[in-house]
């Protein structure tokens, strides 16, 4: 049985952690780098460090704050923000990162993926969509959830597997922050279209949310959340101990 993995989200403005909901009204939370060493410690799967304004404010990614959040963990390091080159991989990957994350980077350029892929392996490369329905149909936004590009979700994800990216993070904007659960039927159509992991992002407000999401989608391969663990209102290791007792196959501390 396929470990199911659990994963903290750092979104990082102005070298913050920050959270709001529906990607909108953004609240200060923490330091990154003592956020990362904390869930590093207590049993994270894996982390997630997006830089979410870099590719709407034009410049490149805080690499002095990632570098510093690499040294302090011993996880896998997923980090987004202002990826438009090969060469924007190469740089945070040598910043410590152990996969990177691309979004606005692809829609203007779907090639940087086949290209990094060749290069760093399909493994690398992970693809963060962040979706919406719109008039009924799931659309792709850009820019921080700023932008609606008029893609069809599934029809855009498909075709970036196809290109290499080896896993997909579906970051639901529908759901992010309501702390309702997660976004099923997006995921459910998403795991049927694609054959990677599949990462469900935005919505989760509780343990049962998470023991919904894996049970209901067992092809989903990890649930990823960011406010529910920052203000401690789910405590990782009692989460584990939860999805345990539910039959769910997690790795525990």
């Amino acid at each position: 049985m396929i470990t199911k993995r659990i994963i903290p989200c750092l979104d990082v403005k102005n070298g913050r952690v920050v959270k709001g909901v529906n990607f909108a009204g953004l609240r200060d939370v923490n330091s990154p780098v003592e956020l990362a060493e904390y869930y590093s410690n207590c049993g994270a799967d894996e982390l997630v460090f997006y830089d979410i304004t870099a590719s709407a404010e034009g410049r490149g990614l805080f690499t002095d704050i990632l570098r510093e959040v690499a040294s302090k963990i011993f996880i896998p390091l997923t980090v987004g923000g202002a990826i438009n080159s090969v060469e924007d991989f190469d740089r945070v990957l040598k910043c410590g990162a152990d996969k990177v994350s691309v979004n606005s980077g692809a829609i203007r350029n779907p090639q940087i993926i086949e290209d990094a892929a060749k290069r760093y392996g399909d493994q690398c490369v992970v693809l963060s969509a962040d979706v919406k329905r719109v008039d009924g149909v799931f659309r792709v936004f850009a820019k921080g959830g700023r932008e609606n590009t008029g893609m069809e979700a599934l029809d855009w994800i498909k075709r970036c597997v196809d290109l290499g990216a080896g896993e997909i993070v579906v970051n639901s904007m529908d759901t992010d922050g309501v702390k309702e659960g997660f976004d099923l039927e997006l995921l459910e159509k998403v795991c049927n279209t694609v054959s990677v992991p599949v990462i469900a992002s935005g919505g989760a407000g509780s343990m049962d949310d998470f023991v919904e999401l894996f049970k209901k989608l067992p092809k989903v391969d990890a649930g990823l959340a960011a406010s529910v663990f920052h203000f401690g209102e789910i405590k990782i290791a009692d989460l584990k101990d939860k999805l345990a007792a539910e039959g769910i196959n997690v790795r525990r501390i």
